[in-house]
């Protein structure tokens, strides 16, 4: 295990390419503490209930009032989740038509399991140049993508839903547009280095517009219009260089500070 640096000093990672089945990868043994402390206090919640449901059931079997097989049954609901039955050790027997079941906790093997299981993910990836620390980044990353469909789902940001076509290109053609629209999203929040969530974001560059005013003439046809300057907020003035806003509304250029990029500066290449 090696450290892997940058922002991710604490995670340690040691790798190594071979055959997965027919499949040629390169593995990725990572450590973190983070993962380590998060699973330490799983466990602890996880084992205050399984202690209460075993003491229920511990009483139930000496009152003789379940069977065997539901009690064993009912044990291994109890040990289901989050390693316990690693390390908490049950007995059930049956001596005379009478149940019985008797556990304890081993602290050897929960120590055991800490220290050789706990803390540690395994990666499995087809991209043998990348570096490990770009691997690991990568997998820390899927969440995004991951929560920004979850949303599109759900009508969030970009919604898939409602779809009226019915046609199999139409509908194809509908997914292709949430997707780039979900991209160009994610890219936004990525150039604009945004701690908000999406929505926040999106509803910050909405704010973004002018004035539209009709002046008054004593002249036939159609009155002319005048733009006025919006009053940007810092981020919103961020956001307009940024996204280079202004080919699209000249008029921003009037609102952005001194010394922000402006057009006429940006080099030609």
């Amino acid at each position: 295990m090696k450290r892997i640096g940058g922002e991710l000093g604490e995670v340690r990672a040691a790798r190594l390419r071979t055959q997965v089945g027919e499949l040629d990868r390169t593995l990725v043994v990572v450590e973190s503490e983070e993962l380590l402390r998060g699973q330490k206090r799983g466990i602890a919640a996880a084992l205050r209930k399984a202690r209460e449901a075993l003491r229920k059931l511990e009483r139930r079997a000496a009152s003789g009032r379940i069977q065997r097989e539901a009690l064993e049954s009912q044990v291994q609901k109890a040990l289901q989740r989050e390693h316990l039955s690693e390390f908490v050790v049950t007995t059930v027997k049956e001596q005379g038509g009478k149940v019985s079941l008797h556990w304890h906790v081993d602290a050897a093997r929960r120590r055991l399991l800490e220290r050789t299981r706990l803390g540690r993910r395994v990666l499995c990836t087809d991209r043998h140049i990348w570096s490990t620390g770009r691997i690991v980044h990568a997998f820390r990353s899927q969440w995004n993508v991951e929560e920004l469909f979850r949303r599109a789902k759900k009508g969030g940001v970009v919604p898939w839903g409602p779809s009226h076509p019915w046609a199999d290109g139409s509908l194809r053609l509908h997914t292709f547009a949430t997707v780039i629209g979900l991209t160009l999203v994610s890219l936004a929040r990525v150039a604009l280095g945004s701690g908000k969530s999406a929505r926040s974001m999106m509803q910050m560059l909405g704010g973004i517009e002018a004035t539209r005013v009709q002046v008054r003439n004593r002249d036939r046809g159609r009155r002319a219009t005048v733009l006025l300057a919006p009053k940007l907020t810092a981020e919103q003035g961020k956001a307009v260089p940024m996204l280079r806003s202004w080919r699209w509304l000249p008029i921003l250029l009037s609102s952005m500070r001194p010394g922000a990029s402006h057009p006429s500066r940006e080099r030609v290449a």
